[in-house]
């Protein structure tokens, strides 16, 4: 018999939140009989892939959570503090005993959060990075269970509460690719060139496709080139598509992609890199700069560690030459006895169940 009868999931003001909440959700409703909410915010990223998910969305008032002085500071107070009053009575249709709450981060979270801590809900959440954002260190002072992806990530956790499960990763992951998988009519399994894939997430990134740009002439000879470049610069991409590259908006099926790629380039955000590490695909992160506290260089630091991938800083990339930046990909090595990336649904279930 499950431990709840319903889960209200929260999290997000990225995909990065919701993608491992969706995975979740998406296990839980296969697996077990258990009822599924969902609260983000009114606008907010999560709204769109929950809503398509076909999963019970309640939207409330959110305000980010930012650590310098800005004028929005004021706005977002108030929207926070409504947010966690809408959370307050939203939360008084549910049984305590028979509810969980399940947070995956970012400042949209933590009203229902707060309020459900207030009303004495039980509270997990889940840390993706390997630094915290300033949401869960918060949130995690109401949490029963702290669920982390990696080891790193303890000491910024009260060690009793602190459970290390792993990144919630979809079972393709850990299954081998499909041959007759198709990309643009294409089978990529009998494709001549070795594959090259880009992506700089679900909006592209401007320096990502810029790297390509300018050594396209280089490479477009010698690879498959997959480059998802963002819908805003997808028109501008659009005039150099060829026989043997391929610009597009939006990679669905990135998973089945990542193993068919002889080399990756992406930014580093914790599901990309979890993803290549359980694939044990070493490749070419450009962390994001302005990421806070700079996980993504943390997160990329761990796949250096354990699979070899290239981390090249956001300045760096500017004086680099693809060709070389590739060069030294195919001589890295990573760590003898790397072991195996865990998959954290399994055991964030049975901490649920």
């Amino acid at each position: 018999m499950n431990k709840f009868k319903q889960i209200i999931f929260t999290g997000g003001g990225s995909g990065g939140h919701v993608v491992p909440a969706l995975t979740l959700i998406s296990a839980i409703q296969s697996k077990l009989n258990i009822n599924i909410f969902y609260v983000g915010g009114v606008k907010s990223v999560e709204k769109n892939l929950v809503t398509s998910a076909g999963i019970n969305y309640h939207a409330i008032q959110t305000g980010k959570l930012r650590r310098y002085f800005s004028l929005e500071n004021m706005f977002d107070f108030f929207r926070f503090a409504f947010g966690i009053l809408q959370s307050f009575f939203y939360l008084l249709r549910f049984k305590k005993k028979e509810t969980l709450i399940f947070s995956t981060g970012g400042f949209v979270g933590l009203p229902l959060v707060i309020a459900g801590g207030i009303l004495g809900f039980k509270i997990y959440i889940h840390e993706q990075t390997s630094r915290v954002g300033l949401a869960n260190k918060i949130a995690s002072k109401f949490a029963s269970k702290v669920f982390i992806s990696f080891e790193e990530s303890k000491k910024f956790f009260p060690p009793d509460k602190t459970i290390m499960t792993g990144y919630p990763l979809k079972e393709s992951c850990f299954t081998g690719k499909d041959n007759g998988f198709t990309f643009e009519g294409k089978n990529l399994g009998s494709i001549d060139r070795p594959i090259l894939l880009i992506t700089g997430g679900g909006n592209g990134a401007k320096l990502l496709n810029n790297l390509i740009m300018n050594n396209l002439h280089e490479i477009k000879d010698d690879y498959f080139i997959i480059h998802q470049v963002g819908e805003k610069f997808l028109p501008e991409y659009k005039k150099l598509k060829s026989e043997y590259y391929f610009p597009v908006a939006f990679l669905d099926n990135l998973v089945e992609l990542m193993k068919h790629a002889k080399v990756i380039i992406s930014r580093a955000g914790a599901g990309t890199v979890m993803e290549l590490m359980a694939l044990k695909k070493k490749s070419i992160f450009v962390p994001l700069k302005i990421a806070q506290k700079n996980e993504q260089y943390h997160n990329a630091m761990e796949a250096n560690k354990m699979i070899g991938s290239v981390v090249v800083s956001e300045d760096e990339l500017a004086n680099s030459s693809l060709k070389n930046l590739i060069n030294k990909l195919e001589h890295t090595r990573g760590a003898a006895n790397s072991g195996e990336v865990i998959n954290g649904v399994n055991q964030i279930l049975r901490e649920i169940n």
